[in-house]
């Protein structure tokens, strides 16, 4: 499966958290393919390098989420090399995929430090250049289908992904004005790197196929579909909404 042709983004600047690989490389690589220029992170320096040198844009820092005090030089070294970004997907994100009775608290800070506070560290500073400039960018948050249903062993992540669908809104709400639109992603399961260790349990990767209507596990490109959808200005009047991408599991 391919990642569908997208066209209109010629000369837009786009950042990617969590670049390195899976949906995010997928993102960027079909932002990359649309016209962008494509920037994109990692913790690593060494591997943002790579992931820049990948789509022939001039280095910039590798960032850590998990590190507030970093993000807002971050974004000023961002816009000192980009000279201004206009698309920024937030797609960094971690998982710690215990029982409810197991989680620390340790384990939920680690988890909603990165995945909500991380996420809306980065878009304040963002925005705030954005609305400094007068630029109307936009913004596509990656959340996820655990943060509409309950799913096994996904408490504090699910509960993190909610808490980013709602930071959506909220944002979107607040930022309209300056002509910035926030939206978020909610994909079901998506074979990745990441997630071999899941969807390869046998059984239990059996009994998550069989809750999917469409009958299958989900490809990365169709996830970046979707992600460009939202960037683009095809959907210049959406703002606000989560575009679930979940082959029906939602549903019911």
């Amino acid at each position: 499966m391919t990642t569908p042709p997208f066209t209109g983004f010629d000369g837009k600047k786009a950042l990617i958290t969590g670049a390195a690989d899976g949906l995010g490389k997928a993102v960027a690589d079909a932002l990359h393919a649309a016209g962008a220029q494509v920037w994109g992170t990692s913790r690593s320096a060494e591997t943002t390098a790579q992931i820049c040198a990948r789509y022939g844009t001039e280095p910039i820092p590798g960032l850590d989420l998990s590190r507030p005090q970093d993000i807002a030089s971050f974004a000023d070294a961002v816009d000192a090399v980009t000279g201004g970004i206009d698309l920024l997907v937030n797609n960094a994100g971690v998982n710690v995929p215990k029982p409810a009775l197991e989680i620390t608290e340790d384990d939920w800070d680690t988890v909603f430090d990165i995945n909500v506070k991380g996420t809306f560290l980065i878009s304040q500073a963002f925005a705030r250049t954005w609305v400094g400039t007068k630029t109307p960018g936009a913004i596509v948050n990656m959340a996820s289908q655990a943060g509409i249903v309950a799913i096994e062993e996904r408490a504090a992540y699910g509960s993190s992904k909610a808490a980013l669908i709602h930071l959506t809104k909220q944002l979107a709400l607040e930022w309209a004005q300056y002509g910035i639109r926030v939206n978020a992603v909610a994909p079901t399961f998506v074979k990745t790197a990441l997630t071999a260790s899941t969807l390869e349990r046998g059984a239990w990767a059996d009994e998550l196929r069989s809750r999917i209507p469409l009958g299958r596990f989900g490809e990365a490109c169709e996830v970046s579909g979707p992600t460009l959808y939202l960037l683009s200005d095809a959907a210049s009047l959406v703002t606000g909404t989560t575009l679930v991408a979940d082959g029906g599991y939602t549903i019911r």
